[in-house]
């Protein structure tokens, strides 16, 4: 695992299809704003489905190189699609199994700034409302605003460079 020199801002993909490509205009963005920033495909995570009974099981080796990953970056943008109204199998299990590590399930998310975005053949509200909900339960703190696009209602460039600039206006919690 190769982190720049100064992590900054980490872009998920949920998806190796458009929300990939919209995670790359991020990454792009950022960079053109000063900021380091990588772009994680999370279908090449290798992890099982989280259950009661794989957890059981124990710990997926990848686990912890994802959860070092995440951990060395400051800020987050989360780009996934909607998938039957809700957030994508991939990202649910990978906060799950992120969730159950250690003593406090909150310890990844609490005080993190993120910033959420979905390219969707859906209307893609309820994928982020649902992603909004879940990581406020988890302690981060979700950019007010967030990207909706679609193959009719692109993404528009100057909206991306308005939500990096609003999550680095975001405090980033000290250790």
């Amino acid at each position: 695992m190769n982190l720049p020199q100064t992590p900054d801002l980490l872009v998920i993909a949920a998806s190796n299809g458009e929300n990939l490509k919209l995670a790359e205009r991020f990454a792009s963005a950022a960079r053109e704003q000063g900021h380091s920033a990588e772009v994680l495909d999370l279908t090449t995570v290798s992890l099982t489905l989280f259950t009661p009974r794989a957890q059981a099981a124990g710990t997926p080796p990848a686990l912890a190189d994802l959860e070092a990953l995440l951990s060395a970056y400051p800020r987050w943008v989360i780009c996934a699609p909607e998938y039957n109204g809700s957030i994508p199998p991939v990202l649910t299990s990978a906060i799950a199994w992120l969730s159950v590590q250690g003593d406090d399930f909150r310890a990844l998310f609490n005080g993190r700034p993120v910033a959420i975005a979905t390219h969707s053949g859906g209307g893609g509200h309820t994928v982020l409302t649902a992603l909004r909900l879940q990581l406020a339960h988890l302690g981060a703190h979700v950019v007010g605003r967030q990207l909706v696009s679609n193959s009719s209602h692109p993404a528009k460039d100057d909206s991306i460079a308005d939500l990096i600039t609003r999550l680095h206006h975001l405090r980033v919690p000290q250790p």
